[in-house]
């Protein structure tokens, strides 16, 4: 591990001490060895694609009152102090300005094969027994409703919409966690987002039948 990479992680654990569970440091480091995986097999930048997952989540929006600027500014300012090159911070700014899922309707077309990789890195960690948990980790921490039968799943929300829904955690799994497997741009992530995908139908159908006391 190179110098840049090993200053990068400390920074990453330090601005994200005591950060919510689904958003702190262990998810991640589950992205940064995720893409590691994926980057494995496709012909790409493997510095670009370490920064960007070390530092994709630097300052999440949702805990910067939707602030979409501040997670490019620090990680800007970090980058310059490590003395990265500009066309290198370009690119990881790049990534971390078009990873979301709630921004994918503006991002450019023929995205670069780095973006592509932390998205789905990103995306895989949104699912299966680790996205179970995030899940109903973050619905507890905004004190969402587990579910509600009386309240319908919002389909293809406007970005503006998604940010400030506050639906069950049950009706995420259809508003975003479902329709990730379909959104994989790498062969591996389509391969590793299939067996997660099929996890969560599993707990679903679980779900209702304990909900319903089938």
């Amino acid at each position: 591990m190179n110098k840049l990479i090993e200053n990068t992680i400390e920074f990453v654990k330090e601005k994200l001490e005591g950060a919510e569970a689904g958003h702190d440091w262990f998810h991640i480091e589950r992205v940064w060895k995720l893409s590691d995986k994926i980057a494995e097999a496709e012909t790409c930048s493997r510095e670009i694609v370490e920064l960007a997952a070390l530092l994709h989540d630097i300052a999440d929006p949702k805990f910067h009152n939707g602030d979409e600027t501040i997670a490019l500014k620090v990680s800007r300012e970090f980058l310059e102090r490590q003395n990265v090159d500009e066309k290198t911070i370009e690119q990881v700014l790049f990534i971390i300005k078009n990873i979301s899922f709630k921004n994918r309707g503006d991002v450019p077309k023929d995205l670069p094969i780095e973006l592509k990789i932390v998205q789905d890195a990103d995306r895989i960690d949104a699912i299966g027994a680790i996205g179970v948990a995030r899940t109903f980790n973050f619905g507890g921490f905004k004190n969402n409703p587990m579910y509600d039968p009386k309240v319908e799943p919002k389909l293809n929300m406007p970005k503006e919409e998604y940010k400030k829904s506050n639906g069950t955690t049950i009706n995420h799994f259809y508003e975003k966690l479902l329709l990730l497997k379909d959104l994989m741009n790498t062969e591996k992530g389509k391969e590793i987002a299939a067996e997660r995908h099929d996890f969560m139908l599993k707990f679903l159908d679980q779900f209702y039948k304990e909900w319903n006391v089938d």
